[in-house]
């Protein structure tokens, strides 16, 4: 059984000790770090011997931004997944955790009593996210797409088209891993499926971004369903 390692990092001792509990208790979880600082969440990652799956973390953290966090995981472990459960419900701070990589956003006041059913879920392919928060992610996309559409048109060369048969917008190994993103395999497994290095993985994703004009997998996969090149759920 695939076994995920959890990195939780909260500074309030009790909403720590509560995670790491949840954590603790499930199969199909490792705790493999709990700390309460952006200090010490970076001296942690930073140890060449540890590893991680899924960084649980808070926001507001007493020396930084759990932003940090969350940068500093993503770049050192690729392919290390973040949800974050916080304070924080206002826009700025939900749209740049997802923009920072983060796969999830739990409110504290919503917060489940099993945290890790809800990473296991996330690891599953599902972008747990508080119905506040969605509600405030969605009321800031909208008032975007407003604002667009009172604004007179202008001409956007770098912005994703609908592809064509004639010119496809991504190569088939690009829209292979496009699928398998989209069915939730780690880095590792697209890279074990499609007989290539993870670092000729994470180049194609790179590419996808660029091409879609996006930032996250959360982002690749909801583009490319807009544009059709994922097929519809039913």
């Amino acid at each position: 059984m695939q076994v995920w390692r959890v990195l939780v990092v909260e500074d309030d001792a009790q909403m720590r000790d509560f995670f790491t509990a949840s954590v603790s208790r499930c199969p199909g979880l490792q705790l493999v770090g709990s700390v309460g600082s952006v200090a010490e969440a970076r001296a942690w990652l930073d140890n060449d011997a540890n590893m991680v799956d899924v960084l649980l973390t808070d926001l507001g953290l007493p020396d930084g931004s759990g932003l940090e966090v969350i940068r500093h995981a993503t770049r050192l472990h690729p392919r290390c997944e973040p949800l974050v459960i916080s304070l924080f419900g206002d826009e700025d701070n939900v749209l740049a955790s997802i923009e920072a990589g983060a796969l999830g956003y739990i409110h504290k006041d919503s917060a489940p009593d099993d945290i890790a059913q809800t990473i296991l879920e996330m690891k599953d392919g599902a972008s747990p996210i508080s119905p506040m928060i969605a509600r405030k992610v969605l009321s800031k996309y909208a008032s975007k797409r407003n604002r667009a559409d009172e604004a007179p048109p202008v001409p956007e060369p770098s912005a994703p088209v609908r592809p064509s048969p004639e010119a496809p917008l991504l190569s088939p190994r690009e829209h292979d891993v496009l699928m398998l993103i989209a069915r939730g395999f780690s880095y590792a497994e697209i890279a074990r499926l499609q007989s290539v290095s993870v670092h000729t993985v994470q180049t194609h994703i790179k590419n996808l971004y660029s091409k879609l004009s996006v930032h996250s997998k959360n982002e690749a996969v909801f583009e490319a369903s807009r544009l059709g090149l994922l097929p519809s759920r039913g």
